[in-house]
């Protein structure tokens, strides 16, 4: 494929190959952009915004409500190109896409409602004859850099509300997975958007992401990634609006009174959908003391019995990490672990880029396993005594994206939801559940600002205030 720079599809000799992890055969190949390919992206994207901008809300509406439909009319292209090139399994990368078809339709109703409010100035004491009133306009250029875990929705998660709120965007996807991203600019320019209202370049972060976030054109930065990489261009970035969506280790806590089974069957999806490479997987499974060995013994065969194998086998419940590399660092942190005291309750085993789904108990909170981002399939369990022990363990981490309890006490579960230090918290289920419409994002290290449309077009417009001097 091609990328997308200052209105046209070019290629280059330098290459970059795209591989399906499961067998490494190459699927395609993108061009490697250059600093001269970033300064003409950067130039259309100035252009692109002055053309974006002039936009009505109608017309936004008008070209991601067509988008939407050209996706939805594509999902099942989509969907194994997702799998393709990520690893997911067919049944995860319909999924995806489908999700990206109403991340595309929330973000065009939501071109619809950026608008500002007026400001009682009169309520001043010295606010006789003024009026006032707010209004939100485009920053300008946005840079979208997104990860490898989701290369459809996740673009369309700040493609979309940078559409919406009338400014250019350029994305950067991630190396491994640019397929996806360059299918959606496609779709994007069929449906009528603006030729310099997006740019695509393809290569690695080295080499395109600190000359993007640093340039002092760029107006605001929406990246989904590691917390290092989010520290990074925090200070790369200078004066910038910035959203940050980064890691997790994500706690679920097993109260003595739940349902082992339903706890259980959570686990199993929330903790090994793709190949636990999902930010706001089931890391963590606090589990009080009293039903300890009873919910290992529920949770052992829903676990073991999880099919790994070829993404494109539709029998298959577990396809490949990303990268080889990847599942070795996995198989190292579990054997870290087991050689500190814990103990691999199934799995623990890897061939090339699979690692099988697996479970370790008797985790302390200073293994790595516990306290890092594992990203990966596997989940660490340990004990606990009572709700104020599992709340101070679910906070020992500099993370906070996500977090599970379940329970039938409702005192439980609401001190559960004040007390838990983390953005999205989900009662009687795990953390690994999103609707694309609501306010995503973490709290400490996992990073600030939100995703889902109506909240991320606020990360992507200014607010101006405008006074009215009357006379009277």
């Amino acid at each position: 494929m091609k990328m997308y720079v200052a209105g046209q599809w070019i290629d280059k000799d330098q290459k970059i190959e795209v591989r399906n992890s499961y067998d490494n055969s190459v699927i395609d190949t993108v061009p490697r952009a250059d600093r001269g390919d970033i300064e003409r992206a950067l130039q259309s994207a100035e252009r692109g915004a002055r053309a974006m901008a002039k936009l009505t809300s109608h017309e936004r509406w008008k070209i991601l409500h067509r988008a939407a439909e050209l996706l939805a009319a594509r999902v099942e292209e989509l969907g194994t190109l997702i799998s393709r090139e990520e690893g997911k399994i067919v049944a995860e990368g319909r999924a995806e896409a489908l999700r990206a078809v109403d991340t595309i339709m929330e973000s065009a109703e939501e071109a619809k409602r950026v608008h500002g409010e007026t400001v009682a100035l009169d309520a001043a004491s010295h606010g006789k004859g003024k009026f006032g009133v707010t209004i939100r306009v485009p920053c300008g250029v946005v840079v979208a850099i997104s990860p490898f875990n989701f290369p459809l929705n996740l673009v369309c998660h700040k493609v979309g509300p940078a559409i919406a709120g009338g400014n250019a965007v350029i994305v950067k996807p991630a190396t491994d997975t640019p397929l996806s991203a360059i299918r959606l600019t496609e779709i994007l320019l069929e449906a009528g958007l603006p030729p310099e209202g997006i740019n695509i370049l393809t290569g690695s972060g080295g080499d395109i992401g600190d000359a993007l976030v640093a340039d002092r054109r760029v107006r605001k930065i929406t990246f989904t990634g590691s917390r290092d990489v989010g520290e990074h261009i925090c200070k790369t970035a200078g004066i910038k609006r910035v959203t940050m969506e980064l890691g997790s280790n994500a706690p679920v806590i097993v109260m003595p009174d739940a349902d082992l089974d339903k706890v259980a069957a959570a686990v199993a999806s929330t903790g090994y959908a793709n190949a636990g490479q999902v930010c706001i997987s089931t890391q963590r499974v606090l589990t009080a003391s009293r039903v300890y060995d009873d919910f290992l013994d529920a949770l052992r065969p829903k676990v073991s019995a999880l099919k790994v194998g070829n993404q494109l086998d539709a029998s298959v419940q577990i396809g490949p990490m990303i990268r080889e590399k990847e599942a070795a660092r996995v198989d190292e942190w579990v054997r870290e672990a087991v050689a500190s005291g814990a103990r691999v309750v199934t799995g623990g085993t890897r061939q090339g880029a699979m690692y099988a789904p697996t479970i370790v108990a008797d985790v302390k909170p200073d293994m790595r396993i516990s306290c890092d981002e594992l990203f990966g399939p596997a989940v660490a369990v340990s004990p606990f005594t009572d709700i104020d022990e599992a709340i101070a363990l679910a906070n020992d981490t500099n993370y906070g994206l996500a977090a599970g309890i379940f329970t039938e006490n409702l005192e439980w579960a609401w001190k559960f939801a004040r007390e838990v230090q983390a953005g999205n918290l989900h009662v009687n289920w795990g953390p690994q559940w999103r609707a694309d419409r609501m306010p995503y994002g973490g709290l400490k290290e996992s990073g600030f600002g939100k995703e889902g449309p109506a909240y991320a077009i606020e990360e992507m417009t200014e607010l101006k205030m405008v006074i009215f001097h009357l006379q009277s």
